[in-house]
């Protein structure tokens, strides 16, 4: 499929549009969706960023804004959202989005797998390796932590160490 934004064929994951309704969310490629992206990767957003759908208007002009380059910031300056939309790219208060290893999205609630021996601190144990962990919750302030339960106590696990299963 073809993403939206960088106009790349490549698999597309569901990223959540927070702060507006509440199932909002868009399909676009994993490199759109990883916030460490560089910032050359959103070059094609100049013609993306006028669709009529809203979602994706709105994570257009949260990414440009983000990236904070000079043509970033001449794009922002050229995108008219109307009010309703522009107040809804304007809330930004949990627009952190969790990725696995792979560069899938990770929801609250998903199972996922730890790909590496973790020694938990404070716990006196490993988490081994293909341990699977159910109904993770995300931490909201930070994109690279996540929370689950191994052999019953409750660890914050780096999400570079677990794959979406």
């Amino acid at each position: 499929m073809t993403c939206p934004l960088c106009t790349i064929d490549a698999p597309l994951v569901a990223v959540p549009v927070t702060g507006g309704p509440a199932d909002a969310s868009i399909d676009i490629c994993a490199l759109c969706a990883d916030p460490q992206t560089p910032a050359d990767h959103f070059r094609p957003i100049a013609s993306t960023m006028w669709t009529e759908d809203a979602a994706l208007q709105v994570y257009a002009a949260r990414t440009l804004k983000r990236l904070d380059t000079d043509w970033s910031r001449d794009l922002l300056d050229q995108l008219y959202l109307d009010d309703e939309t522009q107040a809804w790219a304007d809330n930004v208060t949990a627009e952190v989005i969790h990725t696995d290893s792979n560069g899938q999205v990770l929801s609250q609630g998903d199972t996922v797998v730890l790909i590496k021996d973790l020694p938990v601190k404070g716990g006196g144990f490993t988490a081994k390796r293909g341990t699977a962990v159910n109904k993770i919750s995300l931490v909201a302030d930070n994109p690279a932590h996540i929370e689950g339960r191994v052999e019953g106590q409750r660890i914050v696990i780096l999400t570079e160490f677990v794959k979406k299963r």
